[in-house]
């Protein structure tokens, strides 16, 4: 009995043809299972949830709120990784870019990475010395980059709850400060750092703040929770609207 090759006869790694291989069985396979395990992961985090929330004074309500407040927030940053990965999919093929840039990667990351292991092969992506080879080359790269960084959370999460229970028996206040100050902090510093790169950015930057605050401002003249919830994503697409506006000018 003849055994199917998991990626297709025509493979060659002199070959320009990336999507001959980008889009094969096996990686189609990884793809769904690495799908798979995240939806797994969202129903156990979201059954812990729902058990621990009476412990720590939550109402079933509030935790319908922030399940809601979540997957509101997350419709802004996954329409800029869907409009990028469009645009990657000739370069990466559908499943790597599902993988690593749809679900676990950032995109300037995995893009840098792949760049990078692609000059050191002397070839560019999406050029004519792109080959089925460079392409392999560098889906490794994202993909040893991306495992590094799941290897270091695991190793880093216990130190940091250690720190953690020491800082609260000491002043449990502080742990009330620090996780949002450092929140602030991060976001600031990634916002801060695209302003250099051209006037939209300051314009996108600038547009996406005013918003956010006015919305924040009217919700709380008029008492409605709602707003905050879908603050996050209208302040994004308004953002990128009067962004795309500015390119027209």
């Amino acid at each position: 009995m003849q055994i199917p090759a998991i990626l297709p006869a025509v493979a060659d790694s002199n070959s320009t043809d990336i999507l001959a291989v980008a889009n094969s069985p096996v990686l189609w396979a990884c793809a769904i299972g690495v799908f798979l395990v995240i939806i797994v992961q969202s129903v156990i985090y979201m059954k812990a949830a729902k058990i621990a929330a009476p412990h720590v004074g939550m109402t079933q309500a509030e935790l319908k709120t922030s399940f809601r407040a979540g997957a509101v927030s997350a419709l802004g940053p996954s329409l800029a990784v869907v409009l990028v990965a469009v645009a990657l999919l000739t370069i990466f093929g559908t499943p790597a870019v599902l993988v690593r840039i749809g679900l676990i990667g950032s995109v300037s990351y995995e893009t840098a990475a792949a760049a990078i292991a692609a000059n050191t092969a002397g070839a560019e992506l999406g050029g004519p010395t792109y080959t089925q080879a460079v392409f392999g080359l560098a889906l490794a790269a994202m993909s040893l980059g991306g495992a590094m960084w799941m290897i270091a959370t695991l190793i880093l999460t216990p130190l940091l709850k250690r720190g953690d229970s020491a800082l609260r028996k000491v002043n449990p206040a502080i742990m009330l400060v620090v996780p949002g100050a450092a929140m602030v902090a991060a976001f600031m510093v990634l916002g801060i750092g695209e302003l250099p790169k051209s006037w939209l950015h300051v314009v996108a930057f600038v547009s996406s703040a005013a918003i956010m605050t006015i919305l924040m401002v009217i919700a709380k003249r008029v008492n409605r929770p709602w707003i905050k919830e879908w603050a996050l994503g209208i302040a994004i697409i308004l953002a990128l609207a009067i962004t795309y506006a500015a390119t027209r000018l």
